[in-house]
């Protein structure tokens, strides 16, 4: 009987993603998820990490149809979870990002994106001219000691006028601080005309928790949130 503990995880299985979330310097961080990208889906399978399926079923529920034209960018894409959940909702034209290339790797076998790029977040610019996706996802990328809150202006870049982005963060205790700032980030956005919300929905079964103290509700699970945002078109200059 492999070693399971009252959380139903193995303790390699909560290791690895125990290992990604502390805050460990880029190149180290990097190099975690190029030795992960192999047993990734597997581990995240474990967990019941539900946020590839929610952020898909609500991006698709947002954005007008037809589906297969748009042109979608799936940012910190991994191992294409979230393109094979947009693809079941119909879409086709994925591009995808990641500053893993053992992920990139992954991501490419699956056979779902027309293009793949490698782009560290925070660090890079994403490589895509102004306004050129329909939508742009930025799923499970958003925590402490992964891809800063600094990096929705970049999001919005690649966004056309009118476009969708779909974000989500998790709400553990360990990521309260860095979700409280990515808060703030998105209000300001908003505030200054950017984009308008369209949803912001707290999921309370998000994925399995590694650690009792990171168990939200006491459950063995962290709850998490969607968000939706539309780019606001470009306002018009006042008269005068």
């Amino acid at each position: 009987v492999p070693n399971r503990t009252r959380m139903g995880l193995s303790a390699a299985v909560r290791d690895r993603v125990a290992a990604v979330h502390r805050g460990s310097a880029l190149p180290d961080r990097l190099r975690l998820y190029d030795g992960w990208a192999a047993r990734y889906e597997q581990d995240v399978a474990a967990l019941e990490y539900r946020a590839p399926h929610l952020a898909a079923a609500s991006l698709a529920f947002a954005f007008p149809a037809p589906h297969a034209e748009a042109r979608l960018l799936d940012v910190a894409c991994g191992t294409g979870l979230v393109a094979r959940e947009l693809h079941r909702r119909g879409f086709r034209c994925l591009h995808g990002v990641d500053g893993s290339a053992g992920m990139l790797e992954r991501a490419r076998s699956t056979g779902l994106y027309q293009e793949l790029r490698l782009c560290v977040l925070g660090r890079d610019p994403l490589p895509a001219p102004a306004e050129h996706y329909d939508a742009v996802t930025l799923v499970g990328a958003l925590g402490e000691g992964q891809v800063p809150s600094t990096v929705l202006p970049e999001l919005l870049r690649v966004t056309k006028p009118g476009g969708f982005l779909c974000l989500t963060t998790r709400s553990n205790p360990s990521n309260l601080r860095y979700k409280a700032e990515l808060e703030a980030a998105l209000g300001q956005q908003e505030r200054s005309g950017a984009w308008q919300k369209l949803l912001a929905q707290e999921v309370e079964y998000w994925e399995r928790a590694v650690t009792e103290e990171e168990s939200t509700q006491g459950n063995g699970y962290i709850s998490g949130v969607v968000y939706i945002y539309q780019k606001c078109p470009v306002p018009h200059l006042k008269e005068g």
